[in-house]
């Protein structure tokens, strides 16, 4: 199974979105990184022929997607950011729902509903109203929803939004499991999921890939870029507004910065290991990744 991009283009009126990209899927599981404005929901959209795109064309093993119509809505499963519910339904009855219009016969539903239910630990609410969930159950439910007919090509976007670290290690578990002859592309602003189960990375930036590899070989092209440095706790605000810091801790009465930089930021800097939330902040220094 081979899902290619080919010179997709989505451009509002002066605003180019995602720009002239080119891209290629076989089965594994992908993660798009990238700032609030890349272009990765949009991006998404037209992966799952929501979207029309300006030009250029998605293939699935030679076939245009959209010509493909019901037969790849099939193949389909996708979690959108913000995915609707009925707030009155049960979990079990809205999944049963979702299975209806996804075509899924009535017993194979039935099935499928108390599978998911069990992968996504919401079994023991499966009775219980959905408007009574939080923010991560329901999440979960977005989750299930998209894997209940067994997609061939899962997208999800922001799949771990709302959810605890017991919560993303589980759904990280479920992804690594079904990727084994199935595409995964999803989107994440924690960087951490992706570098635990992506089998590549996309970087992308105003609606272009600029970096696409494995964690490694992206966290080698950092290689001599990440640095830590001891400064006193009266100097770490010139330096947290001077420089591009990942992270800071405390340290006695010191403060270690990490910072993510070109040339070495200061002669008592030392060098340290890359990892690839450093990658991200190279591409998207603090400020702009604020956007």
């Amino acid at each position: 199974m081979e899902l290619l991009i080919d010179r997709l283009t989505k451009q509002y009126g002066s605003k180019i979105a995602v720009d002239c990209v080119n891209a290629k899927f076989t089965p594994g599981v992908y993660g798009l990184l990238g700032a609030n404005g890349a272009g990765k929901t949009t991006l998404m959209r037209m992966l799952c022929a929501i979207l029309e795109a300006t030009s250029g064309e998605v293939m699935l093993d030679g076939n245009n997607i959209i010509e493909m119509g019901g037969d790849y809505r099939n193949l389909l499963g996708y979690l959108p950011q913000n995915f609707g519910y009925y707030p009155n339904y049960t979990t079990r009855e809205f999944l049963l729902y979702i299975a209806t219009l996804k075509g899924i016969p009535k017993k194979i539903a039935r099935q499928r509903t108390e599978e998911m239910l069990e992968n996504v630990g919401l079994s023991d609410v499966a009775s219980k109203k959905i408007r009574t969930f939080s923010g991560g159950m329901k999440q979960r439910i977005g989750i299930a929803q998209a894997m209940l007919n067994h997609p061939q090509i899962l997208i999800l976007d922001e799949p771990t939004a709302g959810l605890d670290p017991k919560e993303r290690v589980r759904l990280r578990n479920i992804l690594s499991e079904y990727a084994n002859d199935k595409i995964i592309i999803l989107s994440t602003h924690i960087v951490s999921d992706i570098e635990a189960i992506a089998d590549q990375v996309l970087i992308m930036k105003n609606g272009n890939f600029i970096q696409c590899g494995t964690v490694s070989e992206l966290t080698d092209k950092a290689k001599g870029k990440v640095w830590e440095l001891r400064v006193s706790q009266s100097d770490a605000g010139r330096w947290l507004a001077t420089a591009n810091v990942a992270s800071y801790r405390h340290e006695k009465a010191d403060i270690i910065l990490r910072i993510v930089s070109e040339n070495k930021p200061s002669e008592a800097a030392v060098l340290c290991e890359a990892s690839l939330e450093d990658i991200y902040l190279y591409y998207f220094p603090t400020k702009e990744g604020e956007e």
